[in-house]
């Protein structure tokens, strides 16, 4: 449940942020009259995700066990891929995202009515796609049947609102490049998680070899239905008895990823001055 509210509250506190910009930066400058547009572009941008997150879940119910396993796991994997890109982009562009909003804030309001919709659509659309993609793989890694993943990630997006709420209102500051970096890194454990888990689905589609080669089985040990076997499945997707090539996977994406996640940034040094012409 801990690692769906940390996506929840981490992609939702993304798009309360790009909210916040929008709507503070029209008030700021007394153009009051553009926020219909921009609140009608957030509403367009979060029926599109829903919508996106009903098709996946009912849509694959119709299915066979192999069709949907084979479904399931592609989308995993590329939920991984997408959260991964987002992570890495939040990090390098998190310092200069207010001022990018407000370029194409200005932009949009020389062009009129339809072209502030359409930007508030995309930078909310964007998370709210991601959102429903990586929250539906890892709602079906965390254990499918519960309703606790799912409230998690409900709780998530709830303290996301009240955070953006009063970021909006001055009344709470943090350090976000910090705070993006913290929770940047515990999802990456958590893609790393559903990326095995969507190796495992595939190899319950016949489409991966290996289903019947176990690294490990600690289930005498950690029985999944233990609260430590509970509180390890829902933080780290933990599978008691994974196969050879979910841990083989699982170690090739988490450690390069946590090492270039964690690096230090690398800033290019100032060009020296041409020397002035005689």
């Amino acid at each position: 449940m801990f690692g769906n509210y940390l996506i929840g509250l981490r992609e939702g506190l993304e798009a309360s942020l790009v909210v916040c910009i929008l709507v503070a930066y029209l008030v700021k400058t007394g153009r009051r009259d553009a926020l219909r547009p921009v609140w009608t572009g957030i509403g367009i941008a979060c029926v599109i995700s829903l919508a996106f997150g009903a098709t996946l879940e009912f849509g694959s119910q119709e299915l066979t066990f192999e069709a949907k396993e084979m479904l399931g796991g592609s989308l995993s994997i590329i939920a991984v891929g997408l959260v991964t890109w987002m992570v890495f982009w939040m990090r390098r562009t998190a310092h200069h995202l207010k001022a990018d909003l407000h370029g194409k804030l200005d932009a949009a309001l020389r062009m009129g009515t339809g072209a502030l919709v359409a930007t508030a659509l995309l930078a909310v659309g964007r998370e709210g796609l991601e959102t429903a993609l990586f929250v539906w793989a890892s709602v079906r890694a965390s254990g499918e049947g519960s309703s606790a993943p799912l409230i998690g990630v409900l709780l998530g997006i709830a303290t996301a609102i009240v955070l953006g709420y009063l970021f909006y209102r001055g009344a709470l500051r943090i350090n976000l490049a910090k705070f993006f970096t913290w929770t940047g890194g515990m999802l990456v454990i958590v893609a790393a998680g559903v990326l095995a888990y969507g190796v495992h689905d595939l190899q319950e589609a016949r489409f991966l070899g290996g289903l019947g080669d176990k690294a490990f089985d600690v289930s005498a040990t950690i029985p999944p239905d233990s609260w430590h076997g509970t509180l390890l499945k829902g933080v780290f997707n933990f599978q008691p008895d994974p196969t050879v090539l979910q841990v083989v996977v699982w170690c090739l994406y988490l450690i390069p990823t946590m090492a270039f996640f964690l690096a230090p940034h690398r800033t290019r040094a100032p060009k020296a001055d041409a020397a002035p012409a005689p």
